[in-house]
């Protein structure tokens, strides 16, 4: 059975990408924690409200306590992280949000990850973190 954390879940594409994986596989867990910034809307999992397979847990990506409880507490075996402030011109009006969720978050899931997978084994081998952004957070690319 697939246990699964989502961040940035109820921005466009998260949200997206849980409607595919509840589709798609029944009996899935999936947790998906979101802080609902301006690229967020909570109505995009209205579809999936009361789904008994999805738990939404309202924090920042930051929290590394919190997203180690989750991990152990539900043994979740997967941890997709969509959460990005991805808009340009508010990076460049504000830069100190994007330093903190892009890359303090970043870093605090993946520590997260490592403290309860790796050195507590609370969950066997096979786990797996995947990083989905844009352009904005992991930098454009030049083709000659």
């Amino acid at each position: 059975m697939l246990r699964m954390l989502f961040t940035g879940g109820a921005g466009f594409i998260g949200a997206n990408f849980v409607h595919h994986c509840l589709e798609r596989h029944a009996g899935m867990r999936l947790v998906v924690l979101d802080a609902l910034t301006y690229a967020d809307e909570v109505e995009n999992l209205q579809a999936v409200n009361g789904c008994s397979s999805l738990r939404f847990v309202h924090s920042i990506n930051t929290d590394q306590d919190l997203v180690e409880g989750i991990l152990r507490d539900v043994r979740l075996d997967t941890l997709v992280h969509f959460a990005a402030e991805s808009h340009v011109d508010r990076s460049t009006r504000g830069p100190d949000e994007f330093i903190h969720t892009n890359i303090l978050g970043s870093h605090s899931l993946l520590r997260a990850a490592r403290k309860v997978w790796l050195d507590e084994r609370t969950v066997d081998d096979r786990h797996r973190f995947h990083h989905v952004s844009t352009d904005e957070v992991y930098g454009s690319t030049r083709i000659s």
